[in-house]
């Protein structure tokens, strides 16, 4: 951990900010935090999203003086974020309560209102991407909490110097045209109230809507990380994809090189004009044309060459290309080697690493999510012990591969009676094993409701036929 030289500020070896437990911040230790996320944490995050956008550093390299100067990007790293993060959270993950508690209806009621699990997939691309990402909760004017994630470009959250790093004050920041940090302007967020500040000046917030009290008695923000060390996917081979981008730009320069190749010919008498110039256009055709030689040779024609590097080059493609994919912990689906082994034994192990990766990912979005949720539901619910159900929720991410949905549901079948019926049907992809549940005793009821009012008119004719008899 080291000072930032802003009074008490503080930032620990994996960039997170720390600040005394139960202070306010200054000003001047505000804009310290501000400062560091500009010039040190910000270039990097700009310099991550530029590679996944594609605007390699080989577009602004310098340019050739003369020959061929292609500037090709294979983006690999927005390859190996959308894959490995279709592949987290393509598929919507599964929520629900340990307690088996009813409110979770209105807790997806307010999932599907605030496209919840949609947010979640950016705040995920997002850790892919900076290696952290930050949600945060609003209340809004309908007196219900909100949803809204941010990008560390522009927020931060600072954690207190206990052993338990808590949250302390979550910050969002804006700067304008002057790109100068001093005039910085936005919110400064803690646990019990929020403040304004624009540049050197923080005022409480004392707006009409009465929203200057922190309503959910906790920092109303949560910082999701890709792993400990707030690193992205590609972090460690932004060397590697501009080297694949170098080579492969040479390569092309290579081939054009060989198609711009200059012809000799020595020896040959061309028809020359009345000044004794050959009838041929030399600069155009790109031929060197030399005809008063030793008349004991012969005549020659040919290309001049530089010699072919090609196998060299395909040699270096190749190791780089399984060098990222290999370094990035995500498998090359295009490779011919990977979707021409169909056993899903052999895929499995090819899937191990970004398994393994995804897994330790979960680990840590759980953690975040739970927090959240402790946020959401200090204002989503009136009563305390319904607040208190952030405790039991159950997060379930989906890996989204394809399914042999006839094999899964044979297994599922082959697990009866030896597992619950809730783990029975979570076997199967894409099924809520609760609603589905749900669905079947519903069903169930439905059948027999109807087989009571089937029976109901043979009942009353058995009873009109004892009356008769009696009679």
């Amino acid at each position: 951990m080291k000072d930032i030289n802003y009074g008490r500020d503080k930032v620990t070896g994996n960039s997170s900010f720390i600040f005394p437990k139960g202070e306010k911040l200054t000003s001047n230790e505000l804009l310290g935090f501000i400062a560091y996320n500009e010039t040190v944490l910000k270039p990097r995050y700009k310099e991550n999203m530029k590679l996944y956008l594609g605007k390699h550093n080989i577009l602004t390299a310098p340019g050739k003086e003369t020959g061929a100067d292609n500037r090709i990007v294979v983006n690999s790293a927005k390859y190996v974020v959308d894959v490995y993060n279709g592949y987290f959270c393509g598929i919507e993950p599964k929520l629900s309560l340990l307690n088996g508690s009813s409110k979770i209806d209105e807790i997806a009621r307010w999932n599907r209102q605030e496209n919840f699990f949609d947010t979640i997939n950016e705040i995920s691309k997002q850790c892919d991407i900076f290696g952290r990402s930050i949600a945060s909760v609003y209340q809004g004017e309908d007196a219900r909490p909100h949803l809204m994630y941010s990008s560390p470009n522009h927020a931060f959250i600072i954690y207190d110097d206990t052993v338990q790093r808590q949250p302390l004050a979550f910050v969002h920041y804006q700067i304008d045209n002057s790109n100068n940090w001093t005039d910085a302007y936005g919110v400064i967020q803690y646990a019990d109230k929020l403040y304004r500040f624009k540049g050197y000046d923080i005022e409480e917030d004392t707006n009409e809507a009465g929203y200057a009290i922190n309503p959910y008695g906790l920092v109303p923000a949560v910082e999701f990380f890709e792993n400990e060390e707030r690193q992205g996917i590609f972090d460690s081979i932004k060397t590697l994809i501009n080297a694949l981008d170098k080579v492969i730009s040479q390569k092309a320069n290579q081939v054009e090189y060989f198609d711009n190749a200059y012809m000799y010919m020595l020896g040959f008498e061309l028809p020359e004009d009345a000044e004794g110039n050959p009838k041929f256009d030399f600069k155009n055709n790109r031929v060197l044309y030399v005809n008063h030689i030793d008349p004991d040779t012969n005549p020659q024609i040919g290309f001049i060459s530089k010699p072919d590097a090609d196998q060299m080059q395909e040699n270096l493609i190749q190791h780089l290309t399984d060098f990222i994919f290999m370094m990035a912990m995500v498998p090359n689906i295009q490779d011919k080697n990977f979707a021409g082994n169909s056993s899903g034994v052999a895929l499995q192990y090819k899937l191990f690493a970004m398994k393994n990766k995804a897994d330790s990912k979960e680990r840590k979005f759980d953690k975040s999510l739970m927090q959240l949720y402790r946020i959401v539901l200090a204002t989503l619910f009136n009563n305390k012990q319904d607040q208190e159900l952030w405790s039991e929720l159950d997060f379930k991410f989906i890996r989204n591969l394809p399914e042999d949905m006839a094999s899964a549901i044979d297994n599922a079948k082959n697990a009866e009676g030896i597992v619950s019926k809730k783990t029975q049907l979570g076997m199967i992809p894409d099924i809520d094993p609760e609603s589905e549940m749900k669905q079947i005793s519903k069903e169930k009821t439905d059948a027999i409701q109807q087989v009571q009012k089937l029976s109901l008119p043979i009942d009353g004719l058995k009873r009109d036929d004892d009356v008769k008899k009696e009679q």
